[in-house]
């Protein structure tokens, strides 16, 4: 994992829940990855799947990812090519999650400082994310994480610490 990205922003406000991120209508008929990413954020934001480049940073207010703790609302922005989500909260869950599979995010304000179509860097060593209106703190990942996340998520990690091979 690059531990410095730059990438385009989409800004969402407070309480984006599981079931908006993807649509829950979906979340037993569909459990192959590329077609989650499909229907990412569709109710919420139509042209995203169209218009989402890799690399792309979701930039929220509050509470993103409460609701249910289907993994498929981080499967389906990190398929689309999401390259993090920085919000000022997470449900707890949703966080997990996402660490789980190798989304980077941050918690901070930075969403004061962006509007949808910014570009901004995300320093996750230094802890910094630079916007257009300035810097936002937050707490550097730890060594461990970055190494989860290099991993491409807990499960590859574990296996790799346990010197276990892909079958």
């Amino acid at each position: 994992m690059q531990t410095r990205i730059t990438g385009r922003v989409w800004k969402y406000g407070n309480d984006v829940n599981t079931d908006v991120i993807f649509p829950g209508k979906y979340t037993y008929s569909i459990s192959d990855p590329d077609e989650m990413a499909q229907h990412a954020l569709e109710d919420l934001d139509p042209d995203f799947v169209a218009q989402v480049q890799p690399g792309d940073i979701i930039v929220a207010s509050t509470n993103w990812g409460c609701g249910s703790s289907r993994e498929q609302a981080v499967i389906c922005l990190k398929r689309a090519g999401v390259g993090a989500i920085v919000a000022r909260s997470f449900a707890r869950i949703y966080f997990r999650n996402c660490i789980n599979h190798a989304l980077p995010i941050v918690t901070c304000d930075a969403v004061d400082g962006v509007q949808s179509g910014d570009t901004i860097t995300i320093d996750f060593a230094l802890g910094v994310v630079s916007t257009p209106k300035g810097d936002y703190a937050f707490p550097p990942y730890s060594p461990e994480v970055l190494e989860i996340l290099e991993d491409g998520g807990l499960i590859p990690h574990a296996q790799k610490v346990l010197g276990i091979l892909k079958t």
